[in-house]
């Protein structure tokens, strides 16, 4: 993926609030690449930068996604945990409690 695809993925992603997740899809419209989810995940395993909380980006099903063969997580649930979002006995995150969810403003079209 072109670095300025990348760079637009990590913009959404520094936006998410602590406690929320926002989904693979989710960010991939945010970001302007339509319906390629499987986008988000190359640049978010691309990732160097330990400001952008890429522990607040789940899968459709609000699981986890192992982000290494070896099936680390990388700590992905004790983080969000942390900052207060709950997982069910299935270990998946309700998205309809704790999905972010960005205004829109009004007439722009444009997310904060």
């Amino acid at each position: 993926m072109p670095p300025g695809r990348n760079a637009r993925v990590y913009a959404v992603v520094r936006r998410i609030p602590r406690g929320r997740v926002a989904t693979y899809g989710q960010i991939a419209e945010l970001a302007g690449l339509g319906p390629h989810a499987r986008q988000v995940g190359y640049a978010l395993s691309a990732l160097e930068d330990d400001r952008v909380p890429w522990h607040r980006v789940v899968n459709a099903q609000g699981a986890v996604s192992v982000r290494t063969q070896t099936g680390d997580d990388h700590g992905q649930q004790e983080r969000l945990v942390a900052e207060g979002v709950r997982f069910e006995a299935n270990g998946r995150i309700d998205l309809k409690r704790f999905r972010w969810r960005p205004r829109v403003i009004h007439g722009s079209g444009t997310r904060r």
